[in-house]
């Protein structure tokens, strides 16, 4: 998640659990403490296929958290002692504003490293956008007003409020990702497509209308499911380029990726570069990560000794706006598939989506 929730949900934690010996001081203290394992985006990992694989590794796991804590905890038990609380009441506030930043961001499409130095995919429960409102919202107020009028009587209640909301919040967008799934599925099995992978998302900023993207060997199909929605979501299908995958056969950089995003990857072709992006992040045609894997000169592919983002297209605020009408308006046609075309050249295989049953155009 963003930065600003991060330290929203730290302050909230550490205000709930010892605002009423530190005072205003817990929300400072969990707001720095709660954004401590971002700190790695300092470290130069080398390329950018590194710089975006090793984020959310080691500062993000479980273990090495755990072990801070501990060290957290002795360290201010030893030079700064407090008579009010225990020393386990100190350590579980600690752990809990460590550990629920990378727990928290496992809930975005992303991919966190909760188990380095062990290396299963990373998590990525996808079930919240990277910047949700509704989520960090009352965490904020409660930050704020605690700041304002001190965490006392009856405001010493509002951290744990804001918890509870917050918590329930995210609890109800697993439930999204649900409905979604189970929409696209019982339309894949209308069709008879048999899925290899299956990925949802939530669009941009809210958790009503989800994207969910399903790999179907050489292609993958796209469609739109929101909680509003009367009628079976429309696949949109789509050529993966996955031939051109045999050219990065020797690119470790490539095979990282590839378990990074358990493979929900796109390979492009743009002006003799052979560009390979994420689906998983961002928005149908608009993909923040996208890497410049090698170029062909005279008919011969040389791989990048060191792989750089493509430019990144500029996000049109119309696409935002027509996503928001789709979420309250099912019957709001979102051109997906010329969405995507902007991804690279066209492609053979790319197809109108199905309406209901039928294979016909919408």
């Amino acid at each position: 998640m963003d930065s600003i929730t991060q330290a929203a949900l730290g302050a909230t934690l550490q205000g709930a659990m010892l605002g009423r010996w530190q005072g205003r001081k817990a929300l400072l203290y969990g707001a720095l403490l709660g954004t401590l394992p971002d700190l790695d985006v300092v470290i130069d990992y080398g390329d950018a296929v590194a710089q975006m694989t090793y984020h959310r590794g080691f500062s993000h796991s479980l273990f090495v958290l755990f072990g801070v804590a501990v060290v957290l905890t002795w360290l201010t038990r030893r030079f700064r002692p407090h008579p009010g609380y225990t020393t386990q009441r100190l350590f579980a506030t600690l752990a809990l504003v460590l550990l629920t930043h990378p727990l928290l961001d496992s809930f975005t499409s992303y991919g966190t490293q909760l188990f380095w130095p062990l290396t299963p995919v990373p998590t990525a429960l996808s079930s919240v956008f990277i910047i949700d409102p509704l989520y960090t919202l009352p965490l904020l107020i409660a930050v704020l007003l605690g700041l304002v009028f001190g965490l006392h009587d009856r405001t010493a209640r509002l951290p744990h409020l804001a918890l509870a909301l917050s918590t329930l919040y995210l609890a109800s967008t697993l439930a999204g990702k649900a409905m979604a799934e189970r929409r696209v599925e019982a339309q894949l099995a209308e069709q008879g497509i048999q899925a290899q992978a299956l990925f949802s998302t939530p669009t941009p900023f809210n958790s009503l209308l989800w994207r969910v993207i399903v790999l179907d060997g050489d292609y993958y199909h796209e469609a739109l499911a929101g909680w509003f929605d009367t009628q079976p979501p429309k696949l949109s299908r789509l050529p993966r380029g996955t031939a051109l995958a045999q050219v990065l056969a020797g690119s470790p950089a490539h095979q990282r990726l590839a378990w990074f995003t358990n493979g929900v990857l796109r390979y492009d072709l743009i002006d003799e570069h052979l560009v390979v992006t994420d689906l998983r992040l961002g928005m149908t045609g608009t993909h923040p990560f996208r890497f410049d894997f090698a170029v062909r000169r005279d008919g011969a592919w040389q791989l990048n000794q060191q792989v750089d983002r493509w430019p990144l297209e500029r996000v049109e605020l119309q696409r935002l706006q027509l996503l928001w009408q789709r979420i309250w308006h099912p019957q709001v046609e979102v051109p997906l598939l010329a969405w995507a075309s902007q991804l690279g050249p066209p492609m053979l295989g790319a197809t109108q989506p199905a309406c209901g049953n039928e294979r016909e155009q919408c």
